[in-house]
């Protein structure tokens, strides 16, 4: 499926992606990364602006704003609610051409070898779940939004 075609289905809610929104505004939505379904590493969440633009130079100054904020509100939910230790983000936008910003936690005990935003997953202890635990998580990472998350 076409990127910008799955990112907008997603944000209109016609397909089924893993989780649940955990956060949406004018500008941005969050969401755990879909594993069609699959096993996923537990926390690996995305960003995606709501417009559709290639790249973090396109931005308006509001919707970087919102985008930053949005970032940072994120990765202090998954240190303080998931025990995270360490948060990687980044944007690729190699085959999507919409923007979206990857956010990956590291937990406790990863072994250095296993430590980048993709090799996190490959550590055969790496925190994996289905549809209930990523949902789980979604709504820990929401609540925490709601009520914690504004600082």
């Amino acid at each position: 499926m076409n990127g910008r075609i799955f990112i907008c289905n997603k944000h209109v809610e016609s397909i089924k992606t893993d989780g649940i929104t955990i956060f949406e505004d004018d500008f941005v939505y969050v969401g755990h990364i879909d594993n069609n379904e699959n096993p996923g590493y537990l926390g690996h969440l995305m960003i995606d602006l709501k417009r559709h633009v290639p790249t973090l130079g396109d931005m308006t100054l509001n919707e970087a704003k919102a985008f930053g904020c949005i970032m940072a509100r994120v990765s202090k939910a998954l240190m303080i609610s998931e025990k995270a230790e360490h948060i990687y983000s980044f944007v690729s936008g190699n085959t999507v051409p919409h923007l979206h910003m990857h956010v990956v936690p590291r937990y406790p005990d990863t072994p250095k070898q296993f430590w980048g935003p993709m090799s996190v997953r490959e550590w055969p202890e790496a925190p994996l779940g289905g549809e209930t635990e990523v949902k789980e998580l979604c709504l820990r990472i929401k609540s925490y939004l709601e009520t914690q998350g504004h600082e």
